[in-house]
């Protein structure tokens, strides 16, 4: 590959966390008493940000306090996750190190807290191969919008026709596609209903970051 930027989302992407976040509503909203999320609701949350999320919840169920609170009460939930429990995808290390060494800028965008991030990609001791992690938080657009990853190539010093941006849901790989990023979907259990759509949108598909031929197209 050419152009060697590299944008990753996080959670699904490179770590196995979708199961423990697919629960983290509905674990918060009980601590409330308040029953799961319907599917109507838990569709429209996919999106957006933590605070986004807490907004959502004050609006359905009149939860007190402010959205900066609540997603940060959500957010202590899933901290104990990051810092305990939840793995690398299998292959992951090794595809960042074999990328770091052949010469990509890469980087984080992702839906969760960068402090967050930070501390899992400590743990699995894969930090240091990110220049920065981002958040939507801090572009303030959830990923039905391409702020993130535009602001991501930014910072890294590329262009959307010269990165490539790796995800794992439907909503999140049509934004980088229709913003001219080459795209990269790797299969998560969580999103099986949407393969089929993403393979056909995807440049590159893979179900492990171990697979040969994303080595040859990535030139690592």
């Amino acid at each position: 590959m050419k152009n060697k930027f590299a944008i990753f989302d996080m959670d699904g992407t490179l770590v196995d966390s979708m199961g423990y976040w697919n629960q983290l509503s509905d674990e918060y909203l009980g601590s409330h008493g308040i029953p799961p999320l319907s599917p109507a609701l838990k569709e429209e949350s996919i999106a957006l940000t933590m605070a986004g999320s807490a907004q959502l919840f004050i609006r359905e169920f009149g939860l007190p306090g402010t959205p900066e609170q609540i997603a940060g009460e959500i957010n202590a939930l899933m901290e104990a996750h990051y810092r305990a429990d939840v793995s690398l995808k299998p292959g992951a290390k090794e595809l960042l190190a074999r990328m770091k060494a052949a010469g990509f800028r890469m980087c984080v965008a992702s839906s969760t807290a960068p402090e967050l991030l930070d501390i899992c990609l400590r743990r699995l001791e894969v930090r240091d191969c990110f220049e920065f992690l981002l958040s939507c938080e801090e572009v303030g657009a959830g990923k039905n919008r391409p702020d993130v990853y535009l602001e991501a190539a930014r910072r890294l010093g590329g262009l959307p026709e010269n990165t490539i941006i790796f995800e794992d849901i439907l909503v999140a790989a049509q934004t980088a596609k229709k913003a001219g990023f080459a795209l990269g979907v790797i299969y998560d259990v969580n999103s099986d209903a949407e393969q089929e759509q993403l393979k056909r949108l995807a440049d590159y598909y893979i179900t492990r970051w171990d697979e040969p031929q994303l080595f040859r197209w990535l030139e690592v």
